[in-house]
């Protein structure tokens, strides 16, 4: 089912903490839960076919 855009961004523009996982903020440049500074961008990219 197809989301409206801006779901789609607020859904997908956060990052991920690469030591604990926990969603972040956009703009973090480190982990709230953790404080680890080594985040990613969320895969806006959809698994499978």
């Amino acid at each position: 089912m197809a989301r409206f855009p801006e779901a789609e961004e607020r859904l997908l523009r956060v990052k991920i903490c690469m030591k604990c996982n926990a969603r972040n903020a956009w703009k973090a440049a480190r982990c709230r839960k953790c404080s680890y500074k080594g985040l990613r961008p969320k895969n806006a990219e959809r698994k499978g076919s």
